[in-house]
């Protein structure tokens, strides 16, 4: 375990594991996979591929072995070389559950202190997306009245539909992936990814021995200890936010970390590695050690959203932004202006 996750005090200790079969409990089946035989080549990638161990091989083609474990993530489908599997909603995948009382509306004081905060953030920064509001609804608590997505999402692709104006909340039912749902504490980790093997597989990293040390390193929160993730445009909040998620220009992060630096003329530690962007780096990161992080995107938020190749994130606490907010007014008056308009460029 890593020595920030320690200072965290986050999970001590191996990430929990569970088993396919298990998981079966969370996700409930949601899902049906269709096998084309005709185009398959009984390659058998799929099932080397599936994180939660749906398919597998017999007599050279693919079987859905465990469909209740399904997760609808399309791993398989994508790492499909010639396109013969296809994955629909079952019936009734989108029912909501049984109704319960909602969680108290937000306040107006601190709606349009969210607001105040993203108009700021947009102006002087010139964003073109919305600033998320992350929150994570923890194990007891009352959830908001928040829509829930028709199909299961990435916890990356519900903070891009949040910087485009869309409001979500995912239990763990919602979420497609299993790796950032057993970070954030939605669920246990599966057996393929706590080993790493499938990490091997994506050769995203040279060893076994690799791997287990990037997950074993990786902060997470303890297994069902969160009940859903929220995320909103920070100008159309919906419940507390815990964690500001910016997407903007590597230039842009610069004037955000010189904002929250600008009372106090510290530098900044940034914790970021290619993996696990926005769970680890631009959520979790942020909301555990109340600390700006930094996050390049990685493998999986880059081939599943539509971030943009120029394009990084930053998620900074709540409890520091009223702080970033005056620094960005500060250093909008003269210094993003002055830089932006290349005052120093000598004449050519």
């Amino acid at each position: 375990m890593s020595e920030i996750a320690k200072a965290s005090g986050l999970i001590d200790g191996p990430q929990e594991v569970m088993d396919a079969a298990q998981f079966a409990d969370v996700s409930g089946v949601t899902h049906v996979l269709r096998f084309d035989e005709a185009l398959c080549t009984g390659c058998g990638l799929c099932e080397a591929f599936c994180p939660m161990e749906v398919i597998a091989m017999k007599d050279g083609s693919p079987v859905a072995v465990a469909a209740e474990a399904c997760w609808g993530c399309e791993t398989c489908s994508g790492q499909c070389p010639v396109h013969a599997i296809r994955i629909e909603a079952a019936p009734g995948a989108g029912c909501a559950a049984e109704p319960e009382e909602p969680a108290p509306p937000l306040d107006k004081e601190t709606r349009d202190r969210y607001r105040e905060w993203a108009a700021v953030l947009r102006d002087v920064l010139g964003l073109r997306w919305h600033p998320v509001a992350v929150s994570l609804i923890r194990a007891g608590e009352p959830l908001p009245d928040v829509p829930e997505p028709t199909e299961r999402l990435r916890y990356c692709q519900a903070l891009m539909a949040a910087r485009r104006g869309r409001a979500l909340m995912m239990p763990a039912n919602r979420h497609a992936c299993p790796d950032g749902t057993s970070i954030l504490g939605l669920t246990p980790i599966p057996a393929k990814l706590a080993s790493g093997e499938l990490y091997i597989l994506f050769h995203k990293l040279d060893s076994v021995e690799a791997a287990q040390r990037m997950v074993g390193e990786r902060p997470s929160l303890p297994a069902r200890s969160v009940r859903a993730t929220v995320t909103c445009p920070l100008d159309d909040p919906r419940c507390k936010a815990e964690v500001v998620a910016v997407i903007g220009t590597p230039e842009q992060m610069m004037w955000l970390s010189m904002a929250t630096s600008y009372y106090t003329g510290h530098r900044h530690d940034f914790h970021a590695s290619g993996y696990n962007a926005q769970c680890v780096e631009t959520t979790l990161l942020p909301l555990t050690t109340r600390k700006i992080n930094i996050s390049f995107g990685c493998y999986g938020c880059r081939a599943s959203s539509d971030v943009d190749d120029a394009m990084m994130m930053m998620g900074i606490p709540v409890t520091l932004m009223d702080d970033v907010v005056r620094g960005l007014r500060e250093l909008g008056k003269r210094a993003i202006p002055q830089s932006r308009d290349k005052v120093y460029l000598p004449p050519f």
